[in-house]
């Protein structure tokens, strides 16, 4: 069965080029021209993943995320900016986007991070079913995450990131890897998506004395255990 991609945008040239596009990559596509038409679409739609642009009258994209995580709605977004705002970006990324594409886009790379966006959302039929360094465990059978036994909130892709450092317990993993297999980018990019999300990393799980997830200058990043 097609996973269902929900479109999310105000303009129908943009929506009518996605939706062709994400057709062609033989998805199911669902669109809505604000947010107000996409929060109604949810009623009845369960989409794998939202294509979502910043720039809507009525409600952005931004309060249109903002509102999703508030309802504990973990639905994987890929945001559409039409400048190179880091500002934008890291805004997007901050209140639990996944990934962003700048307009204009190539339809290539859209349907690839698409992809990339889905693939680190499903369990890894290679990936023990626990792990754990210092206070943290995660089980990959729940999908769940716990410091010190409690419940810890993680979007898909901080869960990926998470997920791929403790595989590697105590490597040093090169910005170039992380990227490779957190978000499926194989190509050489100047992105500093990496770094955004080891900091959202640090913001939930350094505190009680854990100060695992260390960047190794120049080189990238990986987690210890504590000493």
């Amino acid at each position: 069965m097609a996973e269902q991609i929900m479109i999310v945008d105000d303009e129908p040239g943009v929506r009518a080029l996605l939706r062709d596009a994400l057709s062609i990559a033989e998805f199911e596509v669902i669109e809505a021209k604000d947010g107000m038409s996409a929060l109604t679409l949810l009623r009845s739609n369960k989409p794998a993943l939202m294509v979502i642009d910043i720039n809507m009258p009525l409600m952005d994209g931004f309060e249109l995320v903002e509102r999703l995580r508030s309802t504990n709605n973990l639905t994987p977004v890929l945001m559409l900016t039409a400048r190179e705002d880091k500002n934008d970006i890291a805004r997007g990324l901050k209140i639990g986007a996944d990934d962003y594409v700048v307009k204009p886009f190539g339809i290539e790379e859209l349907v690839l991070r698409i992809r990339a966006i889905l693939r680190r959302s499903y369990k890894s039929t290679t990936t023990p079913a626990l792990l754990s360094c210092g206070p943290i465990t995660i089980n990959d059978d729940q999908h769940s995450v716990t410091f010190n036994g409690e419940g810890v909130e993680l979007s898909p892709t901080e869960y990926r990131l998470l997920q791929v450092l403790m595989e590697k317990k105590g490597r040093v993993l090169s910005k170039k890897q992380l990227l490779d297999q957190v978000w499926g980018i194989t190509f050489e990019s100047e992105s500093t998506v990496t770094d955004t999300y080891i900091s959202y990393l640090r913001k939930k799980f350094h505190r009680d004395g854990f100060e695992g997830i260390k960047t190794v200058r120049g080189v990238g990043f990986q987690i210890q255990e504590p000493k």
